[in-house]
């Protein structure tokens, strides 16, 4: 059963409007203090600056140099079009999946840090 992150309580699912159910698998609503989780769908892991495992939608993946034959790879359409945009072959740790994605990790990112502001 899932409990709320904030308060602890139980949570309900909410019912999603029409477009909603585009972008989300389920809503799910606190009934203490009203806070929405949204579980998004699988095919949005594809969009976003980094890259993502496209069935657990973890960040933490690895790239790998050649194909392991022991782990499953990932089959469908936007896996296909990663590949043939010229994207390397990853692996989760989580799913032993390997996938094709054009992005780089989110560990590899060079974003500069912003700076702290102390309110003194």
């Amino acid at each position: 059963m899932l409990k709320c992150e904030q308060c602890g309580g139980r949570v309900q699912r909410v019912h999603r409007n029409f477009l909603e159910r585009f972008s989300y698998m389920a809503i799910y609503s606190c009934r203490n203090c009203h806070t929405e989780k949204f579980f998004p769908r699988r095919y949005r892991y594809h969009f976003g600056p980094h890259c993502r495992c496209p069935r657990c939608g973890t960040f933490r993946v690895t790239r790998l140099k050649t194909p392991d034959r022991i782990d499953r790879v990932h089959t469908g359409f936007l896996n296909y079009l990663e590949r043939l945009v010229g994207g390397r072959l990853y692996h989760c740790r989580y799913c032993r999946l390997q996938f094709n994605d054009r992005r780089m990790l989110a560990s590899e990112d060079k974003m500069p840090a912003l700076p702290e502001t102390s309110d003194v």
